[in-house]
């Protein structure tokens, strides 16, 4: 009798985890060939909310019925980023939710199984804007999305243009974030206003998955501040990454271009780690736990420009791959001790006989105050694989 009211009780216990467990699974299954997600202010066929602002997310102003020129009907979907920084964070953007504000805490999505493609229409007010990536799927939590999707970098023109996102073969079976967009205050310095019309999922049995292959040469990590062939964010800062000052637009005699990277190093130990360093990620904050990274399998060397502030600067070592995780590199190469002059010099990382066909990590540097007693001010420009 214990044993069947242990049991029994077990059975309780589990019971609702399991259910919440199908009730997650439970979207509304979209039924036909298109689906909505904007197509006109308070239209019955829109489907997801545009509530989920994010980082920056006082910079952003919306206007969901502007009338001036939509590309169809009476509306389209106005955006004014300010990059003011507002929330110190660089970038911003929004996810179209459902429900409002669900950012997988909530049980809602729909079942878009079926759907090859998102198309959607953009503009900007001046051209030039550029979008950093647009979204489809991604929201983590007990609800999480089936998939994540990512197209860009766009830059927009100034008359309306139609943008499709591959979705042939995705799991699209739960999707709480219908679409979604982000773009940084670098790339953006003066602000951008932009507009969207017509965002729908459709069924095109044209559409054949999407076969990426590795990336052609040559392949930028820093070409200049702001620049549309950057492919690496620094967001990896390491050991005593309060020690740490980074500007990547320094117009302090740049190698190359409008700007280059300048670095400053205090070497006061604010962690007690003693060392500092930052990674270049892809997707930014990416230390392996996350799908993202180029296939390099092209490139036989990583090549950049250095020079220090005052020349003697020691980078004990600059890197290209080398993260672990779910989703690690495949390999690791680097080059270091490297004493900086003051005058600007070309420093090679051979990649020969590596497997580069997925890093996430594509570039780094670390220092230590033994080697810096004093500190280190340095700067790089002309990341690139070739």
């Amino acid at each position: 009798m214990a044993k069947k009211w242990i049991a029994s009780l077990c059975l309780l216990l589990v019971l609702p985890l399991w259910v919440n467990a199908q009730e997650a699974k439970a979207a509304k299954k979209v039924e036909g060939k298109q689906f909505s997600v904007y197509s006109d202010k308070n239209s019955p066929d829109n489907h997801y909310i545009p509530s989920g602002w994010m980082g920056d997310y006082g910079d952003i102003k919306i206007n969901d019925e502007f009338a001036n020129s939509p590309h169809s009907g009476s509306s389209c979907i106005q955006f004014i980023y300010s990059a003011k920084k507002s929330n110190n964070q660089g970038w911003a953007g929004t996810y179209w939710q459902n429900p409002a504000n669900n950012w997988g805490s909530k049980n809602g999505g729909f079942d878009l199984t079926g759907m090859t493609k998102l198309t959607f229409w953009a503009r900007g007010a001046k051209g030039g804007e550029v979008v950093d990536k647009v979204i489809i799927g991604g929201i983590k939590g007990v609800y999480a999305d089936s998939d994540e999707i990512e197209m860009g970098p766009i830059v927009l023109g100034s008359d309306w243009q139609q943008y499709t996102v591959n979705l042939s073969e995705k799991n699209l079976s739960y999707i709480s974030g219908g679409f979604g967009w982000v773009m940084n205050a670098d790339s953006n310095a003066e602000g951008a206003e932009f507009y969207f019309d017509d965002i729908k999922y459709e069924f095109d049995p044209a559409i054949k998955p999407e076969v990426k292959g590795a990336e052609k040469m040559p392949f930028y990590v820093y070409l200049d501040k702001g620049s549309v062939s950057n492919h690496y964010i620094p967001s990896g800062w390491m050991g005593d990454y309060g020690d740490i000052k980074i500007d990547i637009g320094s117009v302090e005699d740049p190698y190359m271009g409008n700007g280059c990277i300048k670095i400053a190093y205090s070497g006061k130990g604010a962690q007690g780690a003693r060392w500092a360093g930052i990674y270049w990620q892809n997707p930014a904050n990416n230390w392996g736990d996350k799908k993202g990274g180029y296939d390099l399998s092209n490139a036989t060397r990583l090549t950049f420009w250095a020079r220090g502030a005052k020349g003697g600067e020691r980078i004990e070592e600059f890197k290209a791959g080398g993260l672990f995780g779910e989703y690690s590199d495949t390999d690791v190469a680097a080059v270091g001790p490297v004493i900086l002059t003051k005058d600007w010099k070309q420093y090679t990382v051979d990649l020969k006989g590596k497997d580069f066909s997925s890093i996430i990590g594509g570039f780094c540097w670390a220092t230590n105050v033994d080697v810096n007693p004093e500190g280190a001010t340095f700067y790089l420009d002309e990341i690139r694989y070739e």
